[in-house]
């Protein structure tokens, strides 16, 4: 698909949800791509959202998959290693809104579906490109230390994957990726669960091989929304507060303050699907998070929940 693709491309969303729509919004935004699908089971939410764009709206997944060229999985977390497997078999280049599944073995398979049938594999872990602008992910030296926090209200939605698969699947792929390596050498976990079948907050303390340490709490049950990052490096420490979408450097490393008037920094979802579409059409190396790194995040939070039941 990589090597013949050409633009513009027939794009299709699984999943008319909130997160269905944002990525069908971008899609028709994209130059390269016509949003020609959307895919639900609820056959009234399908048309509803297809309205919005003059896409055709299917409850049949053969047939909607026979209809595009490019697919991007944003349906309810349990779903998205079955309607993966689905499209790729079908030949069809895939972006799969977090997490890329809820298993590690169900995250193997994907990445190995995408390599045999050689398409490209996405995750929607866009806030890697947001530290890509900011010059974080050039910094060759591992952290000492990353503090992060990702908390908020209840909301009643995606109560079908725990806290850790929800929320803190972000920064474990963004801790990873900063520390470069894939797998905790130490890891303790506590959890608490109480508005929904699975974890609802938890906390993790971690250590790697690297000497490198990983303090993290995600919450969907907390009074206020917090997001934000502490990076700690021997010449001092980056603090991010994502939702002011500000930074404040000590260290002796040179990041971008203006990071936010570039593309990926004012709209990440936008930008992650446009990296998408680039790496499907042969005009990127690969997309911002292959499958192989969300599946890495896929197995730290396995572990975590699995700590957690003990």
């Amino acid at each position: 698909m990589t090597k013949t693709a050409t633009s513009p491309l027939r794009a299709g969303v699984i999943g008319a949800g909130v997160f269905g729509g944002y990525h069908a919004g971008k899609y028709v935004e994209n130059p390269d791509t016509t949003l020609t699908a959307i895919f639900d089971p609820d056959a009234e939410r399908a048309q509803a959202l297809a309205g919005q764009h003059d896409a055709t709206p299917y409850s049949d997944l053969d047939a909607f998959l026979q209809a595009v060229d490019v697919v991007t999985i944003a349906s309810p977390g349990v779903t998205h290693a079955e309607m993966g497997a689905r499209a790729l078999m079908a030949g069809k280049p895939v972006l799969i809104e977090k997490p890329l599944a809820v298993t590690g073995e169900q995250a193997d398979r994907l990445v190995a579906l995408a390599a045999e049938h050689d398409l490209v594999l996405a995750c929607g872990h866009q806030e890697r490109l947001v530290f890509d602008v900011m010059g974080l992910t050039a910094i060759q030296t591992p952290p000492k230390r990353i503090t992060a926090w990702r908390e908020g209200p209840w909301s009643g939605r995606s109560t079908d994957i725990s806290v850790t698969f929800d929320l803190m699947v972000h920064d474990l792929d963004l801790a990873l990726t900063l520390i470069g390596q894939s797998e905790a050498e130490t890891l303790s976990v506590e959890g608490k669960t109480e508005r929904s079948d699975s974890l609802d907050e938890v906390s993790i303390e971690a250590r790697f091989e690297n000497g490198a340490a990983l303090d993290l709490k995600a919450s969907r049950i907390a009074d206020d929304r917090r997001r934000g990052m502490v990076v700690e490096y021997d010449s001092g420490v980056i603090e991010i507060d994502f939702v002011a979408r500000t930074f404040n450097n000590t260290t002796g490393f040179d990041l971008n303050p203006d990071y936010m008037d570039t593309p990926e920094g004012r709209d990440p979802l936008g930008a992650n699907v446009a990296r998408f579409v680039d790496a499907v059409l042969g005009r990127a190396d690969g997309p911002a998070a292959s499958g192989e790194a969300a599946a890495a995040a896929v197995r730290f939070a396995q572990r975590i929940d699995a700590m957690a039941a003990q």
